[in-house]
């Protein structure tokens, strides 16, 4: 039998980036020596070692083969799935396309295309692109560069939502020190698309500029040598924030150290960060003095700077103009802090990870940690409501958070306040004993209590210890 050969073209791409796409086209190449596919061989058309034999008319044995063992199997092929191809089908005229961020430039700004995930577990993926502009000074000196995938991948420490809720409520109890009474915790529409947005607010001493730079900076924490502060290492904001979503607006005003009050917005933005393919992570701010009875800016900036900073956090942020972002200072007093997170995450589904639906006076969680049959038992059996709902009810969860809150300090929750409860208030035949560590260290003692929740003679399993640390709760129901 006469082999039969196949003449192979080979396929060049010749690739062209415009400013906005990416085009391209195939550069065929001179006709290649044949190359012996099939010969007179009895090996089947289907071993992986045998050829394809062809008939003349280019219809082929193995085809008739394949054809007649679906039919034996009883499986319907498309029509002409086994069909040879077209006589003359030119293949070297299709186009070569390559999957990659297209980048355009607009009025000097760099937008690179990427795609943004709307669930926190898949968001992380992305590459800077060095074409991206707001180089970092260095002054001259090497510096470290931080990548915003690190906002990312640092905010992974928190796998439970509501324990990110407890880092921005640590930092407003912080404030206490500082004249704080009240922390509120809201949802707000934004006024550009009408998507839900977090609110967090204090009225504790607020941020200066300086201060205000250092809380949008990673590790540093000022509270570090305060003795009873519960955030030490400048990281909680950070994490917290961008584990809730993707974006945040903070806007503080404090009285100032020489008496003259400031106030600053600060826009920590991953969307941005990552749609304009930035390789450092970039921080907008804006600066104002009181003057008389009203604001100036600080003059830290070039004009062009100003410009851009406004510019910038007016395009990747829920608000519309200068106005609006000077009408959020307003809310405040003469001091305190304003953060609003926005871009909320979403879950499979689609639907907001934090459910604002459920209890108009709650935020809650949707998914794994919500059991219906939890909270129908918690109505029936109050002594165990918050063991039963503090997975998936901020409110719950709060209540419990901190062993003893200051006789003046608030928690307000959607405009009601959060009631402070005591777990041990939950158990009988308690006792208090002293724990003492075998390898502890200068002679470190706990103090702990252990008894049986009241709900217990219903059989309601309700276990674990409860463990705090500097008034904070850090382990719940630990087993």
């Amino acid at each position: 039998m006469e082999a039969q050969v196949k003449q192979e073209i080979l396929e060049t791409p010749n690739r062209e980036l415009g400013p906005n796409r990416l085009t391209a086209g195939v550069t065929r190449s001179p006709p290649l020596d044949v190359i012996e596919l099939s010969s007179d061989s009895e090996s089947d058309a289907d071993e992986p070692s045998g050829g394809c034999r062809r008939n003349a008319d280019g219809g082929g044995e193995g085809s008739e083969n394949k054809r007649r063992k679906l039919n034996e199997l009883g499986v319907t092929e498309p029509d002409n799935f086994l069909a040879p191809l077209p006589a003359g089908a030119d293949l070297a005229s299709q186009a070569l396309t390559i999957a990659r961020p297209l980048v355009s430039r607009e009025n000097g700004s760099v937008m690179v295309n990427a795609h943004n995930s709307k669930q926190f577990w898949k968001a992380g993926d992305y590459e800077g692109d060095s074409v991206a502009g707001w180089d970092v000074p260095s002054g001259g000196m090497d510096h470290v560069r931080v990548h915003p995938k690190f906002l990312h991948s640092n905010a992974t420490s928190h796998k439970w939502s509501l324990g990110a809720f407890a880092e921005l409520l640590d930092n407003a109890l912080d404030e206490v020190c500082n004249g704080a009474t009240l922390v509120k915790i809201d949802m707000l529409k934004s006024g550009k698309d009408g998507s839900r947005m977090l609110l967090i607010e204090d009225d504790g001493g607020g941020m200066d500029p300086d201060k205000m730079r250092k809380c949008m900076s990673l590790g540093y924490s000022a509270k570090s040598k305060v003795d009873n502060a519960i955030g030490q290492y400048g990281n909680g904001f950070k994490t917290s924030t961008m584990r809730l979503g993707a974006d945040v607006i903070v806007f503080s005003r404090c009285r100032g150290q020489n008496g003259k009050p400031t106030q600053s917005i600060g826009l920590l933005s991953y969307t941005f960060l990552k749609n304009t393919g930035k390789e450092d992570i970039v921080v907008p701010m804006l600066d104002y003095e009181r003057e008389g009875q009203g604001w100036s800016r600080i003059a830290r900036l070039s004009d062009v700077d100003w410009t851009r900073n406004v510019e910038t956090i007016l395009q990747w942020s829920p608000f519309l103009s200068e106005a609006d972002l000077l009408q959020e200072l307003d809310m405040l007093s003469d001091n305190g802090t304003r953060i609003i997170i926005y871009n909320l995450w979403e879950d499979d589904e689609g639907f907001l990870e934090l459910d604002f639906d459920a209890d108009p006076h709650d935020i809650q969680l949707r998914g794994a940690n919500r059991d219906e049959k939890n909270i129908q038992m918690a109505r029936e059996f109050p002594n165990s409501r918050h063991f039963l709902t503090y997975k998936h009810s901020l409110r719950s969860y709060a209540s419990i958070l901190y062993l003893r809150i200051p006789p003046a300090f608030r928690i307000i929750l959607r405009g009601k306040d959060v009631e402070h409860h005591n777990i041990v208030n939950d158990m009988m035949m308690s006792q208090d004993v002293i724990y003492r560590p075998q390898a502890s260290v200068d002679g470190m003692t706990a103090a702990v209590t252990v008894g049986f929740v009241k709900d217990a003679k219903y059989h309601i399993d309700v276990q674990g210890f409860n463990v705090y640390h500097k008034n904070r709760l850090i382990k719940p129901f630990g087993r």
